[in-house]
């Protein structure tokens, strides 16, 4: 794995580790569903924003029908279903603990891919599984 896609991977994190705080904050008078639909439009607003600003319109509407059924499939699992779990356990949970519950999705994409993609599992990946799960076994009972 490179430098950049290890540096482009710990920003992401680092986003993903912000994101939990700033949500809790912004549901503590919100309900998850209303939540997620002011978050949404704002996300839209920034997409938007960069379609104009690149000219990525084009890009956009060139995208094959296939891959949009995917992608919508994806838009359904992540932003919305997904999304809604996660708000909601933000609402009424810990915020520490949603992340960290939350943090199985690897997981279940690395059990997926295997099915999915025929994606060997190492050595590596199974002790990371099992560590996983130990440590989310932790911080639901602690």
């Amino acid at each position: 794995m490179s430098i950049s896609l290890i540096l482009i991977s710990l920003s992401g994190a680092v986003c993903w580790g912000l994101a939990p705080i700033f949500g809790k904050l912004g549901l503590s008078s919100v309900e998850p569903m209303d939540g997620l639909a002011a978050r949404t439009m704002i996300t839209l607003a920034f997409l938007l924003s960069w379609l104009v600003l690149t000219n990525g319109f084009a890009r956009v509407w060139a995208i094959p029908s296939k891959d949009w059924l995917n992608l919508g499939m994806e838009a359904f699992f992540a932003t919305l279903a997904g999304d809604l779990a996660y708000y909601a356990a933000l609402k009424w949970g810990g915020a520490g603990v949603s992340a960290v519950v939350f943090a199985v999705s690897p997981v279940i994409t690395i059990g997926l891919s295997n099915l999915v993609f025929q994606e060997a599992f190492t050595l590596l990946q199974i002790v990371g599984v099992i560590m996983v799960g130990f440590g989310i076994l932790l911080v639901v009972t602690g």
